[in-house]
């Protein structure tokens, strides 16, 4: 893999899933299975690199799975229907059934967040606990102003944009990034801008939703939302964290999420 030391060997494999080749990474023995969920453009070995080399693997398998149209799930190219994360629910799903997990946990960042409280909500008896950062259920016009900001990856920073470029290639990134920003913003013309909100009550699992207090992307009320209303839920603030708190602050937060966990 490159990317990861030796010591933690990381498998890469792919396996056929509703119509396409899903990518995925696997790594640890544990009892408790653990997904990882990435965000927008996001990818295993993008997102999640501090995740699967130090999340404890005698207690953990682990795996992080590249939706449909990321990462090294391509192709298909990733399209934007408006029920792209309904379909990234139940392709997730499937994955982890299809390696014949019985129950998994899981961990979803942002976009993944909302993947994660779909999945929850539609296979209660298949989650067994969930922790999400830098989720939304829903969209206004503050997201909307947000999401036009970051619409050409030419202006981002540049430790933001390289992983992906050197992934995707600029085209491809830049591209995918306008249609993910068009995608979002359908979600905006429906009524209450809902993505997933009707869904929250029927989540079950213990639910950590942990929020980064300076995340530029994410609105704290996006957070306090989905705690109301996700019965028995547990709100973690970081007041140093930003959209990307699991990497910036990784032992830390590696370390809620295994306690939260166990």
């Amino acid at each position: 893999m490159g990317l990861f030391s030796s010591s933690s060997s990381v498998t890469s494999a792919k396996v056929a899933v509703n119509g396409v080749h899903l990518h995925y990474l696997r790594t640890g023995g544990g009892e408790h299975v653990v997904l990882l969920l990435p965000g927008m453009l996001g990818s295993g070995e993008t997102d999640f690199g501090p995740q699967i080399e130090n999340l404890n693997k005698k207690l953990f398998t682990v795996v992080a799975w590249d939706p449909r149209g990321y990462g090294h799930s391509r192709p298909p190219d990733r399209d934007f229907p408006v029920e792209f994360f309904e379909r990234d629910a139940k392709d997730a799903v499937d994955l982890m059934k299809m390696l014949k997990f019985k129950k998994v946990s899981l961990l979803g960042w942002s976009d993944g967040g909302i993947t994660a409280l779909i999945a929850a909500a539609r296979y209660p008896s298949y989650i067994n606990k969930m922790v999400i950062w830098g989720a939304n259920a829903y969209v206004t016009d503050q997201d909307e102003e947000i999401y036009r900001g970051i619409r050409d990856v030419s202006k981002w920073s540049e430790k933001t944009r390289k992983p992906l470029e050197a992934l995707y290639g600029f085209d491809y990134f830049s591209r995918t990034c306008e249609k993910w920003v068009d995608g979002i913003k359908q979600f905006k013309h429906l009524p209450d801008g809902n993505i997933c909100r009707h869904l929250l009550p029927l989540v079950q699992c213990p639910t950590l939703i942990v929020h980064g207090e300076k995340d530029p992307l994410v609105p704290s009320f996006h957070a306090d939302f989905i705690h109301k209303h996700v019965k028995g839920s547990r709100l973690h603030l970081m007041p140093e964290g930003k959209h990307n708190l699991h990497l910036r602050f990784a032992d830390e937060f590696n370390k809620l999420a295994e306690d939260f966990l166990q």
